[in-house]
């Protein structure tokens, strides 16, 4: 598959130069990578919330926000359930928004793991993701236009 990009940013600056990019090409490679994962990532994780085979999400959810939610924590997981899938589908139709708004979603998922104070390690983890995440939304600028 050859894909052309025209008007690429080169390292000075733009430049009007056109290239050709076959799938062999390392970035756009990286770009297919991230596009399924933040494709499937996203969907298997909000189909999960209903059904709970990889773990109970809802012990995550710090006990500040709990407190806060006009519904019980499991509701309220269902919902970040459906906000999940509906982002993966996004990232899969449409990665230049899809992409960053998983970012941002993730952003919020490290917020509440932080309030949570036991979870760190899923923090760091989570702002991995979400650059990741980011990495997608700039080679989406490229790849998919």
């Amino acid at each position: 598959m050859e894909h052309t990009l025209t008007g690429r940013h080169g390292m000075f600056g733009r430049h009007a130069a056109t290239t050709d990019v076959t799938s062999a090409a390392p970035s756009y490679q990286a770009y297919q990578i991230l596009h399924v994962a933040f494709t499937l990532a996203p969907l298997l994780a909000g189909l999960d919330k209903f059904f709970q085979l990889l773990v109970n999400w809802d012990m995550y959810l710090a006990p500040a926000v709990v407190k806060m939610l006009p519904v019980t924590a499991h509701q309220f997981m269902l919902a970040v359930g459906v906000v999940e899938i509906i982002a993966g589908l996004l990232v899969a139709i449409r990665p230049k928004i899809g992409a960053y708004v998983v970012a941002l979603w993730l952003l919020g998922i490290i917020c509440n793991l932080l309030l949570a104070a036991n979870y760190y390690d899923i923090a760091l983890r989570d702002f991995g993701l979400m650059l990741g995440a980011l990495a997608l939304g700039r080679l989406s600028a490229e790849y998919n236009s």
